[in-house]
């Protein structure tokens, strides 16, 4: 992944570095290497209509509730998992997954009830991005596949499936949820977790010609007026 952190550093007018390590000298006949960390520069957004921008914002709203979450239970089980590779005992590993299975729906259970449909279909491919497995696998991993059956049937009578993987160089709604993400970690909106996920970002932006779809999010929104 390509690092998005630029730096800028503000100092008082006529101040001087405290710390001497910042300074270089450069005696006659030396070479100077300057070594930039590497940036990408993402081409503007192309919107069709100022309505577009509306939708694309809401859009945008959602994807910064949802990415915390994901990114919150990608370090978590990374904990778990380098701490189950530490422990020989069999009996000690399942105490410890169910130490931190209660810990975790302690800390997610409350806050997810209380996220829109399409907050937790981020959620769920956000996961993917973060932990390189879906949701379900998760489960499976953690549970008895039969749990995680359950856990599927469930998600499904809203619609969602946990089994939802992210692809944003072939699905429209990955491919806006990662545009948001990437422009939010170059302006530090969001904190920068690389997914675990390979894909060139550059290269899909610059493939789509930065071109925004929302047009699904107007059918929906056009549904949910019908059935007022």
């Amino acid at each position: 992944m390509y690092s998005f952190f630029g730096f800028a550093q503000k100092r008082e007018i006529d101040s001087l570095p405290k710390n001497l390590e910042e300074y270089i000298i450069v005696k006659p006949g030396d070479t100077l290497t300057i070594v930039f960390d590497e940036i990408s520069i993402f081409p503007k957004q192309r919107f069709k209509s100022t309505e577009d921008i509306r939708y694309y914002l809401w859009f945008k709203t959602k994807v910064f509730k949802a990415y915390p979450y994901a990114r919150l239970a990608s370090q978590r089980l990374d904990t778990l998992n380098n701490r189950l590779d530490r422990i020989k005992s069999n009996s000690k590993k399942r105490k410890y997954v169910k130490l931190i299975q209660e810990y975790m729906e302690g800390e997610f259970t409350d806050q997810l009830k209380k996220m829109t449909k399409t907050e937790g279909r981020i959620l769920i491919k956000l996961i993917h991005r973060q932990t390189g497995k879906t949701t379900f696998d998760n489960i499976k991993e953690l549970r008895s596949g039969w749990k995680a059956f359950w856990y599927n049937t469930t998600a499904n009578l809203f619609k969602l499936s946990l089994k939802e993987e992210y692809h944003p160089e072939s699905v429209n709604e990955d491919f806006l949820i990662e545009d948001i993400l990437q422009r939010a970690f170059q302006n530090d909106l969001l904190q920068y977790q690389s997914s675990k996920l390979k894909f060139d970002f550059t290269q899909i932006i610059t493939d789509k010609k930065a071109e925004i779809n929302v047009e699904e999010y107007k059918k929906m929104f056009a549904k949910m007026k019908k059935k007022k």
